[in-house]
């Protein structure tokens, strides 16, 4: 079970650079911030994409209501993931103590059943109060199973979302990661083994499958991806991250622990990236080359980045002519913040305003090297602040995440998703086009025309 002394060292983040000489790299939340999410939330989440393992929440029929539908992350194999799995908990449950006891003959129904390559146990708030004993009911039903069965103890009532994740990426270290060797060099890959590397990306959750338009690029460079974590990933994939020789850090904000203790307990060294727009996905393999440290990747990697930057440049004139000059107010968080700041303004479009409530100080750094120092930077996302910015910048159109759709269609003003609700793939250079093309059939679809017309009693 997590005690104070857990949790207070996770709000502890040396990786950080707003950590400096404060008490606590991030703020522990004040009371009723979790309403956009708690830690079990987080928690569930981060480890929600691993494919083949089965996810149980152990905690009342409520908490089961699992984000994975409204969060597009794909798989190219196993799909236990999108099968949801609960204790429910009565009243009569917890008012007689059978919580352990119906924890233990889940799991073993789970693994009878449905045969995964792990089970993880969501601890939820109830159970949390209540006491039971999730870590031993574990032992005895892996034992009783034979498979691993892994409690994730992120109670809503521990923290914010943002611990979830933390929480999360700490279980996969101490439990998972370190106890299973590669496989062996595949022989059909179009890199011998000889000029070939070995990589972990952490924070990425393949989106709408967008991580497929990557994957290939770095195939061609003979950049073997041992783990995503945790996109479209695999228990066995997990257990192999500390062989990377290096890792991509796409989001801080969630996973900036497992790539700091990672570089502490193996070595590996990290930087932080991101595949969204034309200038950052250079730059990130730029950088991956640089860390791996072969000349011969390095120069590799220019001759991909100049072909793919050509045929992305082609594609993307006609959009340009007609996205020039477009003014965007952007309400995202995290890596997303600066990143799609990055791929709109590639667009030749203006961003008058972006959301920085998930983002950390170097996020914050990153948007006014992009927008200038008086980049204007919203904290607090409600309608009416959402609203007053646009109007006050003349912003032809809202770019957020689902829960601000209703407020930009109330207000007539045209609106695209860009968070994990989406449907469409905005990473790599092919997502550049998909971008282009869903913001250009956002802002002329000729609904806008008609309902920003007077009405003819007018």
């Amino acid at each position: 079970m997590m005690n104070n002394n857990d949790i207070a060292a996770l709000f502890v983040e040396p990786a950080c650079e707003h950590n400096g000489k404060h008490k606590t790299g991030c703020k522990p939340p004040k009371p009723g911030s979790t309403a956009g999410g708690c830690a079990f939330d987080g928690a569930q989440i981060t480890l929600l994409p691993v494919a083949d393992v089965a996810h149980l929440v152990h905690g009342p029929i409520g908490c089961a209501g699992s984000s994975w539908d409204n969060r597009g992350s794909r798989s190219s194999g196993p799909e236990l993931n999108r099968l949801g799995f609960t204790t429910d908990l009565s009243e009569q449950d917890v008012i007689m103590g059978r919580g352990e006891r119906r924890l233990f003959h889940a799991v073993r129904h789970i693994a009878e059943r449905y045969r995964p390559a792990a089970i993880f146990i969501y601890n939820t708030c109830v159970p949390a109060m209540e006491g039971d004993d999730i870590e031993s009911v574990c032992r005895s039903a892996s034992a009783a199973a034979g498979i691993p069965v892994i409690a994730v103890d992120a109670a809503g009532f521990y923290g914010s979302k943002n611990l979830g994740n933390r929480i999360a990426g700490d279980v996969m270290l101490r439990q998972v990661v370190g106890q299973r060797e590669p496989a062996p060099w595949p022989s059909d890959y179009p890199v011998a083994e000889s000029l070939g590397h070995s990589i972990g990306l952490i924070g990425e959750y393949n989106i709408a499958g967008e991580f497929w338009q990557v994957l290939p690029l770095l195939d061609e460079l003979g950049v073997r991806v041992l783990c995503t974590l945790s996109g479209d990933a695999r228990f066995a994939e997990i257990q192999t991250l500390h062989r990377s020789e290096a890792n991509m850090l796409v989001c801080s904000r969630a996973l900036i622990n497992v790539a700091r203790q990672l570089k502490e307990q193996y070595g590996t060294p990290w930087f932080e990236g991101s595949f969204y727009g034309l200038r950052e996905m250079s730059s990130s393999l730029r950088q991956l080359a640089g860390l791996l440290g072969d000349e011969d990747l390095i120069a590799r990697t220019e001759t991909l980045i100049a072909r793919e930057e050509a045929f992305v440049q082609s594609k993307l004139a006609p959009w340009r002519d007609r996205l020039r000059g477009k003014r965007v107010l952007l309400y995202t968080g995290g890596v997303k913040s600066w990143s799609v700041v990055s791929a709109l303004q590639d667009l030749g479009m203006d961003v008058v305003a972006t959301g920085t409530r998930k983002s950390t100080e170097e996020d914050k750094a990153r948007i006014r090297a992009l927008m200038g120092e008086d980049a204007l930077m919203m904290d607090e996302g409600n309608p009416r602040l959402l609203l007053d910015t646009a109007y006050r910048y003349g912003a032809d159109m809202m770019i957020a995440g689902g829960r601000n759709m209703y407020t930009a269609y109330k207000a007539r003003l045209p609106f695209l998703d860009i968070n994990q609700e989406r449907e469409e793939a905005f990473a790599g250079y092919q997502g550049m086009v998909n971008l282009a093309a869903a913001v250009c059939r956002t802002l002329e679809s000729p609904v806008w025309p008609q309902v920003n017309r007077p009405a003819p009693w007018h």
